[in-house]
């Protein structure tokens, strides 16, 4: 994963210090690009160590077009937990303590930390318990899941997926073989608009290969888990279409690394990238949108321990 190091460090050594929209602040640079050859190992992070459970089955769960967290929560996937519950509790209906600002308060004050981990544990109670609540405060609006498999357009709704998947079998040399997540008309009401805007593959010798455009990247925490999902997502479309692997290619927008993220970006570079795990389908005749974690399997993965730090919602 030296590929992912060197951005790590052309970000720091080259970067502006930019305010952003969470008030953390970043170090940041526009237009960065890595490749990764698929063919010399899955690259799942190994200078420290990175979940492919939350990766799986928060990929499958954008598959299947869901938008409501409470599938995640059954999974024990908390990656999306900060914007329900964030949606929950700046509602009209919510009268608990005040949860401004909580992601940062939870790292300067104890007290408050404990009280919002009792919200969390409450909301993501009620999420599995009361499926009105669910609906309401559970759906995150028409994210990923939503533009990928159901874009709607006036009367029509387009499935990306299931086209990208007929056109790569029917037509493998075109290049209209792309998916959008960027709908201007549903920004709004997405919690998060979404960070990986676009992507396209291309089929080249037997082998498919795909280039992500992400219009933001939170390098520390985020970037290790889309280069990993989107690795997998091209592995599933491959299997899918009876190809080879090729190139996962990530280009980058607004790459930054959080300020309070830069002792951890720095014990990550003092740590030397270990060989590269081996991802396993077994997928028989299931198709892609069917598969459950238990499809998927990583093997020789020995990465160093994990880093923690902390989310900027």
């Amino acid at each position: 994963m030296k590929q992912y190091l060197d951005l790590c460090t052309h970000i720091i050594e080259n970067g502006t210090v930019k305010e952003d929209r969470t008030g953390t602040g970043t170090i940041s640079v526009f237009g960065y690009q890595m490749r990764y050859d698929l063919q010399n190992g899955f690259p799942l992070m190994t200078t420290k160590k990175t979940a492919f459970r939350l990766i799986a089955t928060e990929l499958l769960w954008f598959l299947k077009g869901d938008t409501n967290i409470r599938t995640l929560i059954h999974d024990k996937n908390p990656i999306w937990d900060e914007w329900g519950f964030e949606r929950w509790v700046n509602s009209d209906e919510y009268s608990g303590p005040d949860m401004t600002d909580f992601g940062r308060r939870c790292l300067k004050d104890e007290e408050f930390d404990a009280i919002y981990k009792v919200e969390m544990a409450n909301y993501k109670k009620r999420i599995i318990e009361d499926d009105e609540f669910a609906a309401k405060y559970g759906d995150l609006g028409p994210i990923y899941g939503k533009q990928w498999r159901s874009w709607s357009t006036g009367d029509n709704v387009i499935d990306q997926i299931s086209a990208l998947i007929t056109g790569i079998k029917t037509n493998p040399d075109s290049r209209r073989h792309l998916v959008t997540a960027w709908n201007p008309s549903e920004v709004s009401d997405m919690a998060l608009p979404p960070c990986h805007a676009m992507f396209q593959f291309y089929v080249a010798e037997g082998k498919l290969s795909c280039q992500l455009y992400q219009r933001s990247a939170d390098v520390f925490l985020g970037v290790p888990f889309n280069i990993a999902s989107y690795a997998l997502l091209v592995h599933l479309i491959a299997q899918e279409c009876n190809l080879a692997v090729g190139e996962f290619i990530h280009t980058l927008g607004d790459a930054h690394i959080y300020l309070n993220h830069m002792d951890q970006v720095k014990e990550q570079l003092s740590r030397t990238p270990k060989q590269l795990p081996t991802l396993h389908l077994h997928m028989g005749d299931k198709s892609i949108f069917d598969l459950s974690i238990d499809d998927l399997e990583i093997e020789g993965y020995d990465p160093h321990p994990r880093i923690k730090a902390p989310i900027a919602v």
